[in-house]
């Protein structure tokens, strides 16, 4: 039984070591998300961390147009951005989980 427990808190310490690693390596994948119109660019990395802005002079000229553009924008970059985090986490924690029967469909099943 200990040998179990032993096993599993050195499998634990691996684990939380490959999340550890996996977020620093998310601080290198960079997402670039545009408005639809290509006036506004916004790079962000997958640990959502906003790079840079890049504006079209077009759009200096209406703040309320620059605002909901940003808004927008920005929104779909931490989506984005979001999705590939928590995937890329969760396949880390998943790996290092302990066989217990019946875990699987319960994790399946959110």
């Amino acid at each position: 039984m200990f040998g179990d427990l032993m096993g599993m808190m050195g499998k634990l310490k691996e684990t939380q070591e490959k999340v550890k690693a996996t977020k620093e390596r998310l601080n290198s994948v960079i997402l670039e998300e545009k408005s639809s119109d290509n006036l506004l660019t916004v790079t962000i990395t997958a640990n959502r961390t906003l790079r840079a802005i890049n504006i079209d002079d077009q759009l200096l000229q209406d703040k309320e147009q620059l605002e909901d553009y940003l808004v927008l924008t920005l929104n779909k970059a931490i989506e984005k951005a979001t999705e590939i985090n928590e995937a890329e986490l969760a396949a880390v924690a998943k790996e290092g989980m302990p066989d217990i029967p019946g875990m699987d469909s319960f994790l399946n099943n959110k």
